[in-house]
């Protein structure tokens, strides 16, 4: 898989979701590279990564892939934060190798089986239709949907979507993102991400965009309080948020990523109440019960 590395310091994995790739985490690594060395994954298929044997919904597998990565750049210990998917991957590295991780972040957090993938990728699941709408629905999603998303229009920003889109062009890239899309059933292959969560012993932070339409609400508030050192954060922003708001992902992560930092919890509750807690055990025990 090809890796980005960028900055001096502590060192940070960024694992990006489907179908994006590193550059989501452009405009966070751009204020981060100063104090901590940036290391910033393609999945496999995906940005400049080749496509793999296995699919991207084999956690395990690409659990074991970035383990090889860590001991091949000699690092001892890292922080990882995952988007989407990637959150989903993230969770599942830090199962199998805790010793490995100091903090984890999980944005926009896709960990749950009951997850609803996006209304057009559930056509391209489809067996025969996927294959007769694919370029159809490849234009749509790039040009219309993606877009949309994504919030904002600015060059910067045209030329990140272009280096997702650029897997997926020519005669054959509708077919690949059918193909990649095609990971899995997530009520099998997140099924045993839940049970995961009660066994993270590392810091947690979980961020939920306010405008997420891709990713439930109610999924950050169910890792927060599954998570036993956990906090949440609300971010303004729709689901791309290290796109949307960097500027507040670098900081939070800034300030999570600083030993001394104090764990304090926030949720919100129906956009009009909050709970704010230095302990985080109080805190998940009241999110268990609104969630």
């Amino acid at each position: 898989m090809y890796l980005l590395s960028r900055g001096s310091g502590h060192p940070i994995l960024f694992i990006h979701g489907i179908p994006t790739s590193n550059r989501i985490w452009s405009g966070v690594i751009d204020r981060l590279a100063g104090s901590y060395n940036c290391l910033a994954v393609d999945l496999p298929g995906l940005g400049r990564s080749p496509r793999a044997t296995h699919r991207l919904g084999e956690l395990q597998v690409l659990a074991d892939h970035i383990e090889e990565l860590r001991i091949q750049h000699n690092i001892d210990k890292w922080h990882v934060v995952g988007h989407d998917a990637g959150s989903a991957i993230a969770v599942q590295y830090s199962h199998r190798f805790p010793d490995r991780v100091g903090r984890l972040a999980l944005l926009s957090p896709a960990l749950f089986p009951d997850l609803k993938p996006f209304y057009l990728f559930r056509l391209l699941r489809i067996p025969w239709i996927g294959e007769m709408l694919a370029p159809l629905v490849n234009l749509a999603f790039w040009r219309i949907a993606m877009r949309g998303a994504v919030e904002g229009q600015t060059k910067e920003l045209d030329g990140v979507l272009e280096d997702f889109r650029a897997p997926f062009c020519g005669v054959r890239g509708a077919w690949h993102l059918m193909s990649l899309l095609r990971w899995g059933n997530p009520a099998q292959v997140l099924a045993a991400v839940p049970g995961y969560l009660p066994q993270l012993s590392m810091p947690t932070v979980v961020f939920q965009g306010s405008r997420d339409r891709a990713v439930p609400h109610s999924f950050a508030m169910r890792a927060s309080a599954l998570i036993p050192n956990c906090r949440m954060v609300t971010v303004e922003s729709g689901h791309f948020i290290p796109l949307n708001n960097p500027e507040c992902v670098a900081s939070e992560l800034r300030r999570f990523f600083d030993p001394e930092s104090v764990c304090n919890v926030h949720a919100r509750i129906g956009g009009r109440r909050g709970i704010r807690t230095r302990d985080p055990g109080v805190a998940n025990a009241v999110l268990s019960q609104l969630s």
